[in-house]
Order: structure tokens, then C-alpha cells, then sequence
């Protein structure tokens, strides 16, 4: 094995949508050059940033030793990594490839081992904090993978995030990410609830959010998703119902493979997943509390 991935090496990086966008320009803040790729077409360029832009993903390949991919699953990402002029047609053996989306951690594990009978290793390395710490580059980072490896990936990961959980073998960054989305959105579904028990009561949502910031029901959708996305009711989080309600799936399917009741859960995914019917995949996900109202005003009308 080769020494660690350090400036000004060259990353590939493929999918630059809201969250892999500034994560590519914190690489290169940090003296790494870049090989970018997105499916739409100009977005590599519009980004302004000196990188070089292949034709296609076996070409970005062929340019580095390490890529990134930061795409909507792992559908996506096995699609890209193995399909006809794919990632792994270009890397050579030794390469790495660190998959930061938000994928099924029984399909990273699959892939895994696909790419490691081609001499390549994977990182499944997601990420947490939205996109405000993706631009900051202080996102929390949850590395699952060969330690050696992770090792290798250290300053490509600290370049986009502050904290770097090394979570044990492969899939288990991507089964830590679903189940702190399901957290995260238990969190918010309680908050939602609340605010709207407490605003029909007669307290101001105001107040309500402020009592729980003070007291033990505060968590991060009160301190921060209503000040800043739900309470304004810009819903702009940058994170979308959809992925969300992908990755409470997911966390259940972990549940489930594991033998591990988990009724709340369940409950949570039916709620997002009508929450997502009723709105659209690509509603802001702290516009979720809009379904609430609705069933609220249904109630008040029966």
C-alpha cells in the first residue's frame, strides 16, 4: 500500500450538487488539485474552480489514485463506480474511492467486494450538517472501511470536515448516517408535534421553541431547524424530503437485518414517507411540518 493522500495530490471527485459543490472547493482550499464530474452538463465549470474536467468517469479514474463520490444513493454510486466507463474502468489497482453519499450500507459492503477483487479499496465516508457545514467545511464525517485505509483518506477528509468518526468496517459509516438521520428526524417529527399542539393551545410557537431550548426537549431541529428554516417558513435547509425519507428507510432496513425491534421507527418512516406522498420528494425536508398542519386541519374538520 502506497503512502497517504496529501496536497497537492490529485482527487477526483464526482457529484456536485448543494452538498458536493463547496465540499470540492474545500479540497482545493487545501492545495489539492481536482478532476471533477457531474451528470449535468457545465456544473463541473461553473464551479470556477482550476480542476481538470474528463469526459467521463473512467477518465477521472485515470487521472488519480483517490475519488470521491458524492451522489443522491448507492444505486447511483454503483452505477457510476462499475457501469460501462465507469470509476473502476479507470483506477488502477491501489486506488481508493470514498463514497460520501448517503448509501444502503448492505449494498456498500457488496460493492466492497466487487472493487477489492479489482484491487480497489472503498471508504464509505457520509457526512452530517447540511449544507452551511459543507460550505464551512466543518462537517462531522463517518469513516467505515479498512483502518489502514481511512488512515490514507485522513487529510482528504479533514479538508471537508471537522470531526472524523472512524466507525469500524465497511458499511458502517453509511448505517451510522441512516440511523442519525432517523434521530434527527424522530427529533424533529416531536418538535413538529409539539409546536403545533402548543401553538393551537394558544402558546406562540415563539415561546414554544424557546421553552424547549431551555429545557430537556431541546435537540437540533429546535435549536436550530425552526429559527432558521421552519419558524421563517423559507424551508431551506438544502436537504431534501426525499433523501431524508430514503435514509429512514434505510436505518430500518438496518433495524430489520439486525433483529432489532424497533416500533418507533417504524412509525416514523410511515409518518415521512405520507409526509413525502403529500408534498413531493423535492420539498425541503423541514417542510415536513406542513403535513402536520394538513392533518391538523383535517381533524378540525371532522
Amino acid at each position: 500500500m502506497s503512502g497517504p493522500f496529501a496536497p497537492p495530490e490529485r482527487v477526483g471527485f464526482v457529484g456536485l450538487g448543494q452538498m458536493g459543490a463547496p465540499m470540492a472547493r474545500n479540497l482545493a482550499r487545501a492545495g489539492f488539485r481536482l478532476a471533477l464530474l457531474d451528470s449535468r452538463a457545465g456544473a463541473a465549470a461553473a464551479l470556477g474552480i482550476d480542476a481538470d474536467l474528463p469526459a467521463d468517469a473512467a477518465a477521472l479514474g485515470a487521472a488519480c489514485r483517490v475519488a470521491v463520490t458524492m451522489l443522491p444513493d448507492g444505486a447511483v454510486v454503483r452505477d457510476v463506480v462499475l457501469g460501462e466507463r465507469g470509476l473502476a474502468a479507470g483506477l488502477a489497482p491501489g486506488s481508493v474511492i470514498i463514497d460520501m453519499s448517503s448509501s444502503s450500507p448492505m449494498g456498500t459492503r457488496a460493492l466492497g467486494e466487487t472493487l477489492a477483487g479489482r484491487g480497489i479499496a472503498l471508504v464509505d465516508a457520509p457526512v452530517s450538517g447540511g449544507v452551511k457545514r459543507a460550505v464551512d467545511g466543518s462537517l462531522a464525517i463517518m469513516a467505515g472501511g479498512d483502518a489502514a485505509v481511512i488512515e490514507r483518506c485522513q487529510a482528504v477528509l479533514a479538508a471537508m470536515g471537522r470531526q472524523i468518526f472512524a466507525t469500524g468496517p465497511l458499511g458502517s459509516g453509511h448505517a451510522m448516517k441512516a440511523l442519525n438521520n432517523y434521530v434527527s428526524a424522530a427529533g424533529l417529527a416531536a418538535a413538529v408535534e409539539a409546536v403545533l399542539a402548543g401553538s393551537r393551545f394558544g402558546l406562540d410557537p415563539q415561546t414554544v421553541v424557546g421553552v424547549l431550548n431551555a429545557s430537556t426537549g431541546r435537540n437540533n431541529s429546535t435549536e436550530n431547524k425552526f429559527p432558521q428554516f421552519i419558524l421563517p417558513r423559507n424551508f431551506a435547509s438544502g436537504f431534501s424530503l426525499g433523501l431524508m425519507v430514503k435514509d429512514l428507510r434505510t436505518a430500518l432496513d438496518v433495524a430489520h437485518a439486525t433483529g432489532t425491534p424497533a416500533p418507533l421507527a417504524e412509525s416514523v418512516v410511515a409518518a415521512w414517507a405520507d409526509a413525502e406522498r403529500l408534498l413531493g420528494p423535492q420539498a425541503d425536508h423541514t417542510a415536513v411540518v406542513r403535513y402536520w398542519e394538513a392533518l391538523a386541519e383535517e381533524q378540525g374538520r371532522a
